[in-house]
């Protein structure tokens, strides 16, 4: 049996303060440190650094702490004549990239900024007409991560019936398992990350009615360990960035209240860099802008209470003040009825 007691029950970088200022300098200095080879190395996802490094300073409510319109710029040159974005300027285009890229402009209120058709245009040329499955980029990839930014993108221009929505709801719905979670594709093992996008997929079409509730939400609370971290699936070990997949779909189902969020949060802060800023995947390793991103969102999810923090929307992963002005929250009012209790 796999031992998942990893170092994270004994180690704690810090007495259980969010280090607001040291990670908001943290993901400032990122784009500063061209003489360490994690630059170079990260070059093709440089637009989701900026999506994770901005809404990680959102939800700390410093939105204004990157230069709103260099970065707006850099956005815009990332954008390809097939109307998606790369990762980085000449990049090929991939709906990951496209969706962060569609997330900075939203954060900055510039939507406007982009032409609509020809995003539009793009992620419909990436649905299969007849499975109703969407492909991640023009090499054919198919997972449920990319039939939610599909439908997250659309959603975006006010634009879902530009895509087959039954379709892609029937695919992800052949990729829900017997526990209630989703796998990657049909046949695949349920992943909290996988869930995630399965739920919010399933939310911005307005079928969560297809979901096992209790069921999954059971699941969901066994990804919670001594250490008060969530791992991603049994038998694994818990990593920071779980508190937002995890946490996320409890929240759409209304079941945050299952874990205990108080040693949820503990964990989180325990991970954090007290010298550099950031927050690591678990106590003792690396700070990187991704964990620091959804470690953030996860205090958020999970009510911490001892800094201010904008509560974000756990279908988007944006500040829900971002969606609500964007009109996006449309799918909290198609929950089910009898989830209302």
């Amino acid at each position: 049996m796999t031992n998942t007691t990893s170092t994270a029950e004994q180690s704690s970088n810090n007495s259980g303060t969010l280090l607001v200022d040291k990670h908001v300098e943290y993901i400032k200095s990122l784009d500063k440190r061209h003489d360490e080879i994690e630059y170079w190395l990260t070059e093709h996802l440089r637009i989701s650094g900026i999506y994770w490094g901005l809404t990680a300073l959102h939800l700390l409510k410093r939105p204004t702490e990157l230069p709103r319109d260099s970065v707006i710029q850099y956005v815009l040159s990332c954008q390809n004549s097939d109307g998606g974005f790369g990762g980085h300027t000449g990049h090929d285009s991939h709906l990951l990239y496209t969706m962060s890229a569609l997330q900075i402009l939203l954060l900055y209120s510039a939507l406007d900024r982009v032409d609509r058709t020809r995003v539009i245009n793009y992620v419909k040329s990436l649905q299969d007409p007849v499975s109703g499955e969407v492909s991640g980029d023009s090499w054919g990839e198919r997972d449920t991560r990319f039939a939610y930014i599909a439908l997250a993108i659309m959603s975006f221009f006010g634009a879902l019936k530009e895509l087959d929505v039954d379709k892609v709801v029937e695919y992800v719905k052949r990729s829900m398992n017997y526990d209630g979670g989703f796998g990657s594709q049909p046949g695949g093992e349920s992943h909290s990350g996988q869930i995630f996008t399965g739920l919010a997929a399933l939310a911005i079409a307005g079928r969560l009615d297809i979901v096992d509730r209790e069921r999954l939400s059971r699941w969901l609370a066994e990804r919670q360990l001594k250490s008060g971290g969530l791992n991603g699936r049994p038998q694994k070990l818990e990593d920071v960035c779980y508190s937002w997949w995890v946490l996320s779909s409890l929240k759409v189902l209304d079941r945050v209240h299952w874990v205990d969020r108080e040693k949820l949060c503990q964990f989180i802060l325990s991970a954090q860099d007290p010298d550099a800023g950031g927050i690591a995947d678990r106590p003792g390793d690396m700070a990187d802008v991704y964990h620091t991103c959804f470690g953030i969102a996860g205090l958020s999810l999970a009510g911490f209470k001892d800094v201010e923090l904008d509560e974000v929307d756990p279908v988007y992963c944006m500040p829900v003040s971002v969606i609500e002005k964007a009109g996006l929250r449309r799918w909290t009012k198609d929950v089910p009825g009898s989830w209302k209790d």
